[in-house]
């Protein structure tokens, strides 16, 4: 289960010398604990891992009780767990740090002492709401923790190649040819049902055993759900009713989430801290509409106005079947002979927008209203998929799951906006061509913007 995370964690450690930790946050079961164990395991002669939703009272009380005294405090910590401690050579991990906010605030003092290194990984929405009554280190450094993408998943089947022919293809703007986009469409069609939860693509490398890989997202979706469940009582059915609902909005022509659909009296003020929720927790991915397609993206974000994909779409295939084996049967059979078309289009934008997110960008969608040659304005809001920021310039990125075109919002944005758009794409289940100043590239090639 190789990471790319791992060579982030490494950086840390030779940059850092100590004088950092390091707080990986990420969605429950995306693989944070599994990678830092391994990171302990083959960078460190010694380590130490204190699970904080699990470990004994003797060790908290240490954290309560000896802050004045770090050098006591380690000395004790070596001594109940028996790990010997090698300075500049033991890692420390501090594993679902937010279960005891007293050991987050204990940093600070620990990356003063400078002779062990410390990482801690926990969820970040709970990492944000127990910070009552703490310090918050400034010591700290964050990086965040998304599921596998694609380059990973082909790690995991044992697929070296696929992702480097597609770099190549990138640089050179080379057509595949029929066989091997043939070839790469099926890989990518395989990740798009498994997704990117590291327990469902490790149940897939070693089984392919589609109902095995079901088992797995169905137990990670009772788990979120258990998540949302934990929460206060009116903001928990609200919370609830917003996550039930990303299949059926994602299901719409347009995708935007319209709060009437699950809340006659729906009103963004009432829900704002719902969806904050869920994408402080990183089990949803928001899409914001920026009104103008320039830098400024942010400034110009809508914030009634938005989309919610799921963090994983994997997770957002299993939501969609609604427990039912036939369904699931029938759904999975179409997404991988490329028969569904109806809906597919939910399912490969999602995964566009995952792809975006694990490159770093947040995302935004643009809507707008056309005018013809003579000024008059259209009836009808027009709509591009996302707007990312690339060189100084904004790229617009169309996805089309079924025919490439029509395109006409994307042809007019370009055309009005021709100065501050850089390169634009669609992204499509065919090979590459280029047509004018657009490019059609093969979906699985988001993971080259």
């Amino acid at each position: 289960m190789k990471r790319k995370i791992y060579d982030r964690l490494l950086h840390w450690k030779n940059e850092s010398n100590g004088k950092t930790a390091l707080l990986i946050e990420g969605a429950r079961r995306v693989g944070k604990s599994y990678i830092v164990g391994e990171f302990a395991e083959q960078e460190y002669s010694s380590h130490l891992m204190i699970n904080f939703s699990s470990t004994s009272p003797k060790i908290k009380k240490l954290f309560r009780d000896n802050l004045d005294d770090v050098p006591i405090l380690l000395q004790k910590l070596s001594n109940l767990t028996k790990t010997r401690f090698v300075e500049r050579d033991t890692l420390i991990v501090f594993d679902e740090v937010q279960k005891f906010p007293r050991a987050r605030e204990a940093i600070k003092f620990l990356v003063e002492d400078g002779r062990y290194d410390y990482i801690e990984t926990g969820s970040l929405i709970s990492i944000h709401e127990n910070i009552k009554d703490i310090i918050i280190p400034s010591e700290e450094q964050r990086i965040q923790m998304y599921p596998m993408d694609f380059e990973e998943f082909c790690w995991a089947l044992g697929d070296e190649v696929t992702i480097p022919t597609i770099r190549e293809h990138m640089e050179s703007m080379k057509p595949f040819g029929g066989d091997i986009h043939s070839t790469f469409m099926d890989v990518f069609r395989q990740y798009l049902i498994v997704g990117g939860m590291p327990m469902a693509v490790k149940t897939f490398a070693e089984t392919r055993d589609f109902s095995k890989v079901e088992e797995q997202k169905r137990q990670i979706i009772s788990l979120y759900r258990e998540d949302i469940g934990k929460r206060a009582k009116v903001n928990r059915r609200r919370t609830s009713a917003l996550y039930e609902a990303i299949a059926s909005e994602l299901s719409k022509h347009d995708k935007q989430f319209s709060l009437s659909d699950i809340d006659s009296n729906g009103k963004y003020a009432n829900y704002e801290n719902s969806i904050y929720w869920l994408e402080e927790s990183m089990i949803a991915n928001l899409c914001y509409n920026s009104t103008e397609p320039g830098l400024a993206l942010g400034l110009n974000r809508e914030m009634t106005r938005m989309k919610l994909y799921m963090g994983d779409t994997g997770l957002l295939v299993s939501m969609a079947m609604d427990d039912d084996e036939d369904t699931e049967h029938e759904l999975y059979v179409n997404l991988l002979q490329d028969r569904l078309h109806v809906n597919e289009g939910m399912f490969v934008e999602n995964m566009v927008a995952q792809m975006l997110r694990a490159n770093g960008h947040k995302l935004y969608f643009h809507a707008f209203y056309r005018k013809d040659e003579n000024g008059n304005t259209s009836k009808n809001r027009s709509e591009v998929d996302f707007l990312v920021r690339h060189g100084g310039k904004i790229s617009v990125i169309e996805v089309k799951s079924a025919q490439s075109k029509p395109h006409a919002s994307l042809d007019h944005l370009m055309k009005v906006h021709s100065k501050s758009l850089g390169q634009c794409y669609v992204l499509h289940t065919k090979d590459i061509r280029k047509e004018g100043d657009l490019l059609y590239l093969p979906v699985y090639m988001a993971i080259c913007l």
